[in-house]
């Protein structure tokens, strides 16, 4: 696994693009997130551009409750949501890689969100480790 300040990272030998992408579905949802949107980057590029690129996804997760409690705080972090997590293909399987909450909520002032920047973390984190 490389890590970032920004992100979390996770190496995912002889595993390939698809089976990478259902288990991050599954590892997220068993922490409580669903996916909300899927950015197929790979197609938008090739459709957009006429350029090839790897098969690559931008999954937008959300956890309702923590983004509830988020936005009770300030309505405005809406802008810094849902979490970000990339699925890609690589040369000897896939990649994932998930958006740091405490990272990116740093930009309204993280201390401010207090616990559910760390919570969100912690979540993603285990859901990185279980896969």
């Amino acid at each position: 696994m490389r890590d970032s300040d920004y992100g979390m990272r996770r190496a995912l030998p002889g595993t390939s693009y698809g089976d990478a992408v259902e288990r991050v579905t599954t590892a997220l949802k068993q922490e409580g997130f669903g996916v909300l949107t899927s950015i197929d980057v790979k197609a938008t590029l090739k459709e957009k551009i006429d350029v090839y690129f790897r098969p690559y996804v931008i999954l937008g997760a959300c956890n309702p409750k923590l983004a509830h409690q988020a936005l009770s705080m300030d309505d405005n972090i809406g802008m810094l949501l849902p979490c970000n997590v990339v699925v890609a293909e690589t040369a000897d399987g896939a990649e994932v890689a998930i958006a740091r909450p405490k990272a990116m909520l740093g930009i309204a002032g993280a201390e401010a969100m207090g616990d559910f920047a760390d919570e969100a973390e912690a979540r993603l984190e285990r859901a990185l480790e279980k896969l």
